[in-house]
């Protein structure tokens, strides 16, 4: 396809603003795409946008995003895949180095610490919703709940997150392929699919973490890393801080869990993607070089894979035996984040004013749903306010 000029300026230009103002994560990006391109601007309809969003779940990244580039993709081509997705990438970027500033000046002072204490249990609180919303529109029966029992089992054991997903995939390709479907949980067989992955973990758990080096962090490394999540990270973009936890602070102990803790906070600041977290901890481990490193690395899968989707993944959509591993990494995904959220729990929650603050939070976030920015202006309020909070 030919791209007319006037449509790359029409991209650029919503797509710059789509990732000004788009808070409330993945599924609020969604809407407002189809409000403003299917209701609005009627670039596509309703059939073809359901179509786009088929297509961005079949395969690893941000969803949101790579809904944004296939967009593009249909209305100027190539071309207009990277544009829409660097414009709707470049203003959270933009915002997340501003925050990564604020936080390497002034993170350590005791006024900057406390409004990041009263943020933490919003955070929380914010990703246990997301685990609510998903679980409900994927735990849908036993097999898929069994699945997720198990991943949940097997990451709190400490096997790695890609492992879960590949063994939760081949435990739900299993149970279609042996007709136990939606009634029943995994076959015996099954379940003995996890058994090379605990192995695997066990041979590894003797060489010990990969250790922080003194000096700072390598850019290859460090991009490697955020590469190697964009190419596997299926399910909503909390199951990024999963793998952040394990590769950042578990594996390498390049950042504390406190400093991840932080970085989500910010994440949760700013419009536009959740993966420009990897923004702020690139920046936070290598300053600007690192910031860019870090974000290329997340995002550059979702590029060649949307490029790619186009003619190869429209002839898998419709195979009920990938649709059966979808479903099983994406009850994974569930596992994943309710183990996250535990870590997050554990530290955010230090005193009956973090507790007090969650409660404050998820009621107002039941009774009113308000835009989540809001809730965390109300927690960097608390934490500036209350006494001996954090």
């Amino acid at each position: 396809m030919r791209a007319e000029p006037g449509r790359l300026r029409e991209l650029l230009g919503y797509f710059l603003r789509l990732g000004s103002t788009a808070f409330g994560g993945p599924a609020a990006h969604i809407a407002l795409m189809r409000h403003d391109l299917v209701e609005r601007r009627q670039w596509l309809d309703d059939a073809e946008y359901a179509e786009l969003i088929g297509l961005a779940n079949l395969v690893p990244g941000p969803n949101s995003t790579e809904v944004a580039m296939h967009v593009g993709r249909i209305r100027a081509g190539t071309k207009g895949l990277i544009l829409a997705g660097v414009a709707f990438i470049l203003p959270a970027f933009s915002m997340m180095l501003a925050l990564a500033w604020l936080y390497d000046r002034y993170g350590t002072r005791p006024g900057f610490r406390s409004v990041l204490a009263g943020i933490a249990p919003v955070v929380v609180v914010l990703v246990v919703q997301a685990i609510l919303q998903l679980a409900r529109s994927t735990l849908r029966n036993g097999s898929t709940i069994a699945i997720a029992v198990l991943a949940l089992g097997a990451a709190v054991a400490g096997v790695h997150e890609l492992a879960i997903l590949v063994v939760a995939g081949a435990l739900a390709w299993a149970g279609w392929h042996f007709g136990t479907r939606s009634t029943s949980g995994p076959t015996a067989q099954g379940a003995a699919w996890v058994a090379p992955a605990l192995a695997a973990h066990q041979m590894g758990a003797g060489i010990g973490p990969v250790m922080a080096t003194a000096g700072p962090v390598m850019l290859a490394p460090l991009f490697l890393v955020f590469l190697e999540i964009g190419a596997v990270l299926y399910g909503s973009g909390y199951v990024l801080y999963a793998f952040l936890e394990s590769a950042l602070v578990d594996e390498r102990q390049w950042m504390t869990h406190q400093q991840l803790l932080d970085a989500i906070a910010m994440g949760q600041l700013t419009p536009g993607p959740l993966f420009t977290t990897a923004t702020f901890i690139g920046f936070t481990l290598r300053g600007l070089p690192g910031a860019i490193v870090a974000t290329v690395g997340i995002f550059l899968p979702a590029f060649v894979f949307v490029a790619a989707t186009d003619f190869v993944m429209r002839r898998l959509r419709g195979n009920p035996a990938v649709a059966a591993v979808l479903r099983g990494v994406v009850a994974a995904s569930v596992a994943l984040m309710v183990a996250v959220a535990g870590v997050l729990a554990d530290g955010a929650f230090v005193d009956g004013w973090t507790v007090l603050v969650a409660v404050v939070a998820a009621v107002v976030l039941w009774w009113k749903r308000p835009n989540p920015v809001w809730l965390i202006a109300f927690g960097a309020l608390a934490g500036a306010l209350l006494p001996g909070i954090g």
